[in-house]
């Protein structure tokens, strides 16, 4: 039996908020409009555009999901996570260098709380959005299985057209911080950890991590932290209607002459079929769908980490996939973070490594 030999992740008893949703993601790019053609390429659609900042939308009712702001170097910012009442949003006021509540200039308006996690992220917390008008999607296409013949005389031709992403599902950071970053989203937001992969030692490696949603089934993972050696973005993740439409994603995105990354696949822990593409800046996006749900009473899994532990079917996992960019920026932060941080040590650098390398 695996055991997990830490302290995190655990839920926390008296959390300050309980996010109710991943809101948005925050970028910063030189320039907006490769950036827009990726993401429209990629099946996002336009919510508002300035000169210096653009928001995109999915199909769903959330008025936008992705901003991007323009700045001197591409880098990923933070996250927004909605909560359900104002007290929620007063209590994460109070958290130690948060920001008072202030209102939100983009869509859908409301009030925002913004925060920084022990990793140095934004999180900016959201209350009282507006909901945008939903955009009719395509029904998924039904299938002919077995003995079940339900299709006759009919034949399925799905759009040769970018997917209708529905919405942003995840996203997955790397973290130097890993205890303490744990710690805070289980804390102050109310994540509930669904399955923590680990060393051989038992020391965590990944924590996927959901909502607390109550009865409400939740997405298996809505946001995950891998142990790494500096805070880096590693992907997020957008959610279509079936497999078709990944297919379809795939197409299109590889005729406009995108970056392919990885896919298509199925996952084990949490079961998407995925396909991961990468934008202008090298920044991995995932299409995914058929992902797991669970409602805030399901037990926590641990499970060994490992290259094979990342997908059951379809293209092994590139080499280039988890491996990092070794800039002389991030060899100092390496060194700078196996000196300082608690969780980073020289044996699990190597270990991971090993794992993965």
């Amino acid at each position: 039996m695996v055991e997990l030999k830490t302290a995190q992740p655990r839920r926390h008893p008296n959390p300050t908020a309980r996010a109710s949703a991943l809101a948005h993601l925050l970028f910063e790019r030189p320039d907006l409009r490769p950036a827009e053609d990726f993401l429209t390429d990629f099946g996002l659609l336009p919510a508002s555009r300035t000169h210096d900042v653009l928001t995109m939308r999915g199909t769903a009712p959330t008025p936008y999901c992705y901003r991007v702001h323009r700045a001197p170097r591409a880098r990923f910012v933070g996250a927004g996570f909605s909560v359900r009442t104002r007290e929620e949003l007063e209590r994460l006021a109070r958290v130690d260098g948060a920001s008072g509540i202030e209102r939100s200039p983009h869509p859908g308006g409301g009030e925002v709380v913004t925060l920084r996690d022990p990793s140095g992220f934004t999180v900016e917390v959201i209350h009282g959005q507006a909901p945008a008008e939903e955009i009719p999607t395509r029904k998924p296409l039904t299938f002919n299985v077995g003995h079940e013949r339900k299709r006759i005389n009919h034949t399925q031709r799905p759009p040769t057209t970018p997917p209708e992403v529905i919405r942003l599902g995840h996203v997955v950071l790397e973290v130097a911080d890993y205890q303490a970053t744990c710690a805070w989203y289980t804390q102050h937001l109310g994540f509930i950890p669904s399955d923590v992969q680990v060393l051989p030692d038992g020391q965590p490696a990944v924590a996927f991590m959901r909502l607390d949603l109550g009865d409400t089934p939740a997405d298996h993972h809505t946001l995950a932290l891998a142990q790494g050696f500096m805070p880096l973005y590693s992907h997020s993740a957008y959610e279509l209607v079936d497999a078709d439409a990944v297919g379809m994603g795939q197409r299109v995105l590889r005729e406009k002459g995108w970056t392919h990354a990885w896919g298509i696949g199925r996952h084990i822990l949490g079961s998407q079929i995925f396909d991961y593409w990468q934008d202008p800046w090298g920044d991995k996006h995932e299409h995914y769908c058929d992902g797991d749900v669970f409602t805030a009473d399901h037990p926590m899994g641990v499970h060994p980490v490992s290259r094979e532990a990342m997908w059951q079917w379809g293209q092994p996992m590139p080499r280039a996939f988890t491996r990092p960019h070794f800039s002389p920026a991030a060899m100092v932060a390496a060194v700078r973070n196996l000196r300082r941080s608690p969780d980073l040590t020289l044996d699990k650098v190597l270990t991971l490594a090993r794992l993965f390398g």
